[in-house]
């Protein structure tokens, strides 16, 4: 399941639409899905296996990006924190399971990414708060306002059967 998730997630970067600097993708639902689906560990352990695949050369990063360099440029912020947002939302998720309580479990392991997006994006390209707010936050919210929906809705759907997927 750990790499499973982590192939969901390459995957979901290869679904983009080209936007600069940063495309919209489909991994921040897969890195939500992960946490919620494999706990706090193993949801981490995906996005490790993801972020360690993609440094030693596969293309699995948004527009083809593969190596360390796709961790330092405009999009690295947000990949160095899927680990920490997929374990976040499996430790949430796993201590309530209401729809609204799995709402704001991924809506934190969302701020989580945007935070340290936007950190990079002001460290690496714009060298302004406003600018990196803007590019890195803005225009995706709502985009990422219907994959945290269907992320929520997926798991909800899924979970009555499988609370929790098997080791």
């Amino acid at each position: 399941w750990i790499a499973l998730f982590a192939a969901a997630t390459a995957i979901g970067a290869r679904i983009e639409i080209p936007h600069h600097p940063v495309p919209y993708t489909m991994q921040t639902m897969f890195v939500l899905l992960a946490g919620a689906f494999l706990g706090a560990r193993n949801g981490a352990m995906s996005q490790i296996l993801y972020l360690a695949i993609g440094v030693l050369g596969a293309p699995v990063f948004s527009i083809g990006g593969f190596g360390i360099a796709s961790l330092l440029g405009p999009t690295g912020g947000y990949l160095l924190a899927f680990p920490v947002a997929a374990a976040a939302v499996g430790y949430l998720v796993q201590t309530r399971r209401t729809l609204p309580w799995l709402f704001l479990s991924m809506a934190v392991g969302l701020a989580i990414i945007f935070v340290s997006g936007i950190i990079q994006l002001y460290a690496v390209v714009f060298g302004n708060w406003n600018d990196a707010f803007g590019a890195g936050f803005l225009v995706f919210s709502w985009w990422d306002v219907l994959k945290l929906s269907a992320a929520a809705m997926t798991y909800r759907e899924l979970s009555k059967r499988w609370t929790r997927l098997p080791e």
